[in-house]
Formats: C-alpha cells, sequence, structure tokens
C-alpha cells in the first residue's frame, strides 16, 4: 500500500529513509493536498529504470515486427562473424 505524506513531514528523513527501504514502495509527498514528489530507495529506483529499458526494447521490437524489419538470426550471426574474421597478415600476438 502507498505511504502518502505532507511535504511538512519530509524534515524527518531517517523516518522516510526507514518507509522507503522497509517496504520498498515509494512515497509520495503531497503538497497543499496535492501530489508534489515521489521518494524511493535507490535500489528500487534501479529496479524500475531497468524494468522501463526492457519494455522501450520490448517494444521497439514489436515494431520492427511489425513492419517486417526482421532477418534470420541465423544468417545475421554467419555475417557477424564474417566481419569479425581477422584478415590473413593481421593475426594479434598472443
Amino acid at each position: 500500500m502507498p505511504r502518502i505524506i505532507p511535504i511538512k513531514d519530509l524534515k524527518n528523513t531517517a523516518e522516510i529513509s526507514r518507509l522507503c527501504h522497509e517496504s520498498d514502495e515509494p512515497v509520495f509527498i503531497t503538497k497543499n493536498g496535492y501530489s508534489h514528489l515521489v521518494i524511493m530507495s535507490a535500489e528500487r529506483y534501479e529496479r524500475e529504470k531497468f524494468l522501463q529499458h526492457v519494455f522501450d526494447t520490448i517494444e521497439i521490437s514489436e515494431r520492427q515486427i511489425a513492419a517486417g524489419e526482421v532477418v534470420d538470426a541465423g544468417e545475421w550471426l554467419n555475417k557477424w562473424k564474417e566481419k569479425r574474421r581477422v584478415q590473413p597478415g593481421l593475426e594479434q600476438a598472443s
């Protein structure tokens, strides 16, 4: 269940930190009765950021599939390997 607190309670930083970490939920801060800020733990923020990246990538992929912008994975991998093959005479020293 979300925690909602008035902005005047921000002075109690230790308690807000505890709330964010204890419940792993964001804390919503109101000002004059309206939503104003959201505070969350750094771990929760990183998780949210990662999930947003995953969802964005899936959305892009779905648009590419719908537009027919797809290639066979095996063919692509073979071309990728071919591009990266070491040229004769340019072998790296071990």
